[in-house]
């Protein structure tokens, strides 16, 4: 006898752009339901929860949580609020779905995952390429040795981003810059395909805002397995962002935009003759349905962390960012 699929009982907190998309996702999951809301000012919640027709909207964070019948909460405020956000949540015993990047530091990252640990609460890093179907068969052809060794990684992403000083990305108060919003995702890409050792040397470069954020930055990891990885950021220049995975007898093109892609072209030599298939790999929607889904598949599970995207990448991921902002003098 198949039993009854749970209904999760979702909350928001932080109603801005990314909310409202994972909210256009949610609808897409049977066992799924938007049931709270919360800003910081009691108007935004309640228009919010009228366009979405979610059934609870709150003025504060403290209150959503108290709100009976809540099961999970996905962060979306700017990223300075990600960690102390997620603290509260934890403190009340309720799961959290963290949007990326998971911390600003590192002494912040560890605090929210000793915390999870500590009470058995389960916490995910919202890293959603992680779970995107393109991407997932892009690492599944990668790891399987279709294009053989993997040597090398270049991804890029660059959007010309109009320049507002109160805008959440060029404000430096609130974590804005390329690197936190945009380069996390290749030195995620890195990570996940080369995984441990670090790299054993980390370059990196950056052009900066009048307000003190980075507007492009630029990085190399360079591992002791002599493997590469090139990873670009920018916020002030304009490009199909691709992501191109080298093999030593072939390559994985994730098309624009690679963190989300649709398509692949996978390039195979033989002897000299270069083969290319390109495979389309859609989704619906902006793709956020398929982390939430994950998150209540662990939660299904009786899990207190995800295996797909584990507490201890999170880690490594805010460890490697803050080397980056380290060697290109971004101190927040």
């Amino acid at each position: 006898m198949q039993m009854e699929q749970k209904t999760y009982n979702w909350g928001i907190i932080g109603l801005g752009r990314i909310a409202r998309k994972f909210a256009d996702d949610l609808r897409r999951l049977p066992n799924a339901r938007l049931f709270a809301v919360a800003s910081t000012a009691q108007e935004r919640a309640d228009a919010f929860a009228a366009e979405y027709e979610v059934p609870h909207a709150f003025g504060s964070y403290e209150a959503m949580l108290q709100c009976p019948g809540l099961d999970v909460v996905y962060v979306a405020t700017p990223h300075v609020g990600h960690i102390p956000n997620t603290l509260l949540c934890l403190h009340a015993g309720l799961p959290v779905l963290c949007e990326k990047p998971f911390a600003m530091h590192s002494a912040e990252a560890r605090q929210a995952v000793s915390m999870a640990r500590e009470k058995g609460v389960f916490l995910m890093e919202a890293m959603w390429s992680q779970f995107i179907p393109g991407v997932q068969k892009a690492l599944e052809l990668a790891e399987s040795g279709a294009i053989g060794r993997l040597h090398g990684i270049k991804a890029e992403l660059a959007f010309n981003m109009p320049f507002d000083p109160d805008w959440r990305l060029y404000n430096k108060s609130l974590g804005g810059g390329a690197l936190l919003d945009l380069g996390v995702y290749p030195a995620w890409l890195a990570l996940r395909l080369f995984g441990k050792p670090a790299p054993e040397q980390v370059q990196a470069a950056a052009n900066f805002t009048t307000t003190a954020v980075d507007a492009s930055c630029s990085f190399i990891f360079q591992y002791p397995d002599n493997r590469l990885m090139s990873g670009y950021a920018s916020v002030e220049a304009a490009m199909p962002p691709e992501a191109w995975l080298l093999g030593s007898e072939g390559y994985i093109r994730m098309h624009a935009r690679w963190h989300h892609t649709q398509h692949l072209s996978i390039g195979r030599y033989e002897g000299r003759e270069l083969k290319e298939e390109t495979m389309a790999l859609p989704h619906e929607g902006w793709g956020y349905q398929y982390e939430a889904a994950h998150v209540m598949q662990c939660l299904n599970a009786g899990l207190r962390e995800s295996p797909e995207m584990p507490l201890q990448r999170s880690l490594d991921l805010t460890d490697t960012l803050d080397v980056i902002a380290q060697k290109i003098g971004l101190v927040y």
